[in-house]
């Protein structure tokens, strides 16, 4: 042998500087895992949230309802209306109407307010049915206690 010392690396971390570099690391790693986790499921409850009325509503069943509202649900994708009203036999029924956005019903004057002062009071509104024949509809035409009638048409004018 010519060389008569051992060649060691000129530098190596101590045990406890390794083990916090390999903690950082898997923390690293949990933190990107846990934020794909989240952007799959915002996103999974995005495409869920957008949906042709098609694929719910049955587009060939147009009924009219006329009831009392009791509730609106002024969100995005699509306000909430909830209303009872009397079916076959006279029994209360409690129906779920979805509609366009609420920027959409901003774009023809009407908001929130207006649906709030509604509460308790008579409507109707045509729709289209759900699909599986619960008490859901899709509405295509609603007129308040006012009187006033809007037509929920594609664009952004009401008829």
């Amino acid at each position: 042998m010519l060389y008569s010392r051992e060649i060691r690396p000129t530098h190596v971390p101590p045990k406890r500087v390794r083990a916090k570099a390999e903690q950082e690391d898997i923390v690293r790693k949990m933190v990107a895992a846990a934020a794909f986790l989240l952007f799959t499921l915002l996103a999974a409850a995005s495409l869920r949230a957008h949906h042709s009325p098609s694929a719910i509503f049955d587009m060939s069943k147009h009924i009219s309802v006329i009831g009392t509202l009791t509730r609106v649900d002024w969100v995005n994708p699509h306000i909430v209306l909830a209303m009872e009203a009397r079916g076959e036999g006279g029994k209360i029924e409690q129906w779920r109407l979805e509609s366009n956005p609420p920027s959409w019903y901003k774009s023809v004057g009407l908001v929130r307010a207006d649906f709030a002062k509604a509460i308790g009071q008579q409507i109707t509104v045509e729709c289209v049915k759900a699909r599986d024949g619960s008490l859901y509809g899709y509405m295509d035409k609603i007129k308040l206690p006012d009187g006033t009638s809007y037509e929920l048409v594609n664009g952004n004018e009401a008829k």
